[in-house]
């Protein structure tokens, strides 16, 4: 007797997805979306000099989905326990740009491997990320020496990174470990009084509307010690030494010593160029043709695309490549330009939509590493685009931070792939699932 065979079961399409089935699939395609599209305005502004960058673009973005997807796979707590060892490795690639890495446009930013520079400081965000959130999972930013723990581990990398100089990755740090901060249930009046010192510098290195004179070397603007003294009383209402008034007298010393360490940092530790463009944001058309000439090239741009813009490949600004680094720093202008004030809110609408998952995702997060995984992402989001679109609009100074997954840039791609994988692991895993 001939036994029947069975038939071969059938492999449906969702046993290939089901590993994937809590992932925010929309906060996937999104940044996707913009990958590609990016890819399209960075062949358009490159369309009359023979490069193919915009190639690069999407093999780049290809492998960073892959890689976020298998991320996506990861259980994220086991990165608690790697914390350390990611710290340790971030500063080591860090410290090995200032050893072995290759300068371009003033600064030591880049290691050679294989041909291709690769950015340790772009990598080392989510390095960062990775470390403070482990940290404030087991101890919450409600303790001032919470805090100080989370600032001094912050330290290091952002001095490394201060010092290639790269001031622009370093803004992002204090953006990451404010945002983080204040998930952990920070007091506001805190991180209030953290980047009160860099609002003195500015304030005191104008005299307006007269000088105060206190040296040869020392001369400010009341503006500066008006801010002091609104600090000392931030400071008295939330800091814990409220005893004869130390709380208060500190947050003012703290802010009269930002302002001589900012006036200090004008003369001695800025660049030439750094100094340039914030005098050039300050006064745009004090220097058109030099340290302005992007930033105004960029607005000119933006404006002539008015509503619906010149179209695809059909922007004078950009076909005739007026607007230097419009593959990188300035690829928004092109959007600007070809697409309009159209598509220009709709490239906004979809980043606010990416920043609403992420806090979606920071908010359902079965634990505190997740959540704050997901917010140290989000901080690091906002703050490139905010700088970024800002930059090109003339609503910032140009800091040299690229647009994310838009802009022209292998590091800052598969970095930003890399935080959407750990994002997505986060909301893969929010609810235990049952073996299969």
């Amino acid at each position: 007797m001939l036994l029947k065979r069975s038939p071969l079961p059938k492999i449906r399409f969702s046993y290939w997805v089901k590993p994937w089935q809590q992932v925010d699939w929309l906060l996937f395609s999104l940044p996707v979306a913009l990958s590609v599209f990016g890819g399209i305005m960075i062949r358009s502004t490159e369309l009359n000099q023979g490069l193919a960058d915009w190639w690069w673009h999407w093999l780049i973005a290809g492998i960073g989905f892959a890689i976020a997807l298998i991320i996506a796979l990861i259980r994220y707590e086991n990165f608690i326990q790697w914390h350390w060892v990611t710290y340790t490795l971030t500063n080591i690639s860090l410290i090995g740009v200032m050893f072995a890495g290759t300068s371009a446009k003033g600064a030591q930013r880049w290691i050679e491997v294989a041909g291709f520079r690769i950015q340790p400081s772009e990598f080392a965000k989510v390095g960062l990320i990775i470390t403070l959130a482990a940290l404030l999972h087991k101890r919450t930013a409600s303790t001032l020496p919470s805090v100080f723990r989370a600032l001094a581990i912050t330290a290091v990398p952002w001095g490394l990174v201060f010092l290639q100089p790269d001031l622009a990755t370093s803004l992002v740090f204090a953006a990451i470990v404010l945002g983080m901060l204040y998930w952990a249930n920070a007091n506001p009046g805190w991180l209030i009084l953290m980047i009160s010192p860099i609002v003195a510098a500015i304030l005191f290195s104008s005299t307006w509307p007269f000088p105060i004179k206190l040296s040869n070397d020392l001369v400010f603007g009341p503006l500066g010690l008006l801010w002091s003294i609104a600090m000392g009383i931030v400071g008295w209402q939330t800091l814990p030494w409220r005893r004869f008034g130390m709380s208060g007298f500190g947050a003012w010393g703290l802010n009269m010593l930002g302002g001589e360490l900012g006036i200090f940092l004008w003369n001695h530790v800025l660049k030439p160029y750094q100094k340039a463009r914030l005098t050039s944001f300050l006064d745009p058309n004090r220097d058109i043709l030099g340290a302005g000439y992007h930033q105004h090239q960029s607005r000119i741009a933006i404006g002539a695309g008015e509503w619906i813009g010149w179209g695809l490949n059909k922007g004078p600004m950009t076909q005739l490549n007026f607007v230097p680094e419009q593959h990188t720093d300035f690829i928004f202008s092109a959007v600007g330009e070809e697409f309009g004030f159209i598509g220009c809110l709709v490239v906004l609408f979809v980043f606010c939509v990416i920043c609403l998952r992420l806090l979606h995702i920071a908010q359902t997060a079965k634990d505190n590493f997740g959540s704050l995984l997901a917010v140290g992402v989000l901080s690091m989001i906002v703050f490139q685009m905010i700088v970024n679109i800002g930059m090109t609009v003339g609503l910032a100074p140009v800091a040299g931070i690229p647009l994310p997954w838009m802009s022209y840039g292998r590091s800052a791609m598969l970095t930003n792939f890399f935080a959407l994988g750990l994002v997505e692991s986060v909301a893969n895993y929010r609810q235990r699932r049952q073996k299969y």
